[in-house]
């Protein structure tokens, strides 16, 4: 039975002081409050993974992701961090392809599946975004698209690797846009994907796989969202940096 998740996004928020009591807060209600079966993920700046990572291990249902990670072991890469830096300050997870580094940082399909090589060859479970702009919804290429990213940057990985990895699915027309998905437009898209991943790997594997939702779920609309059949969770942004309103997304289901 694939796993059920719900990932916090903080993006470039909060200080070390705001982030250590934001962790705090989740960790402890979750461990008072959550009684189901639900993987919650914190994926936080940099910054803040060493000690959150202390706060996480109060908690067998709260783990820790990086925000990115670089496709090279080690070297002269200023700026960049390693899967071994963030395996020794006690991330899990790490985020890949996030449409914000997409488009900000220009990151490819191919430079994407040598992350997500080094990740997991390193022990780091990628959470791997995909997801269509506007102008790409509207002329209805939004399918082709996104399955071509999973294809470019997983499709090389065999099952039992493919089954380490976390699909978060980003309607980015529906986001900041004013556009709204429904949905019936978000369990459209999972199910696609889902069937995507079985012309590959067979329906045994696809079932196993958990596919996020990251087009801005909230505490009012997460029980409907998570209610879908290809819907196992959400990667959470602005409502993750609240910890009531990102427990009880945790709760919805």
């Amino acid at each position: 039975m694939r796993k059920r998740i719900v990932a916090g996004n903080w993006k470039m928020n909060n200080t070390l002081d705001e982030g250590l009591a934001l962790a705090s807060e989740v960790v402890n209600m979750v461990n008072d409050e959550v009684t189901d079966d639900v993987m919650a993920i914190l994926c936080t700046p940099f910054i803040h993974l060493a000690q959150v990572s202390k706060i996480t291990a109060e908690s067998d249902k709260v783990f820790l992701a990086a925000q990115n990670v670089s496709e090279h072991a080690a070297g002269a890469y200023t700026g960049d961090i390693s899967v071994a830096m963030l395996k020794s300050v006690g991330a899990t997870h790490v985020v890949l392809g996030h449409s914000e580094r997409r488009a900000y940082h220009n990151e490819t399909n191919a430079q994407l599946a040598a992350r997500v090589d080094i990740s997991l060859a390193g022990g780091l479970l990628p959470i791997f975004c995909c997801g269509e702009a506007l102008e790409t919804r509207e002329s209805g290429k939004h399918e082709a698209f996104v399955t071509n990213q999973l294809k470019e940057s997983l499709f090389h990985l065999t099952a039992e690797e493919m089954l380490k990895v976390v699909v978060a699915y980003e309607p980015i027309w529906a986001i900041g846009t004013g556009v709204t998905a429904s949905t019936a437009q978000a369990q459209e898209m999972h199910k696609a994907i889902r069937a995507f991943l079985a012309e590959k790997y067979g329906d045994a594997v696809a079932s196993e796989i958990s596919i996020l939702y990251g087009g801005s779920a909230k505490p009012s609309n997460a029980p409907e969202l998570f209610s879908q059949p290809d819907v196992d969770g959400g990667l959470i942004g602005g409502a993750a940096l609240k910890a009531r309103d990102f427990v009880d997304i945790i709760k919805s289901y």
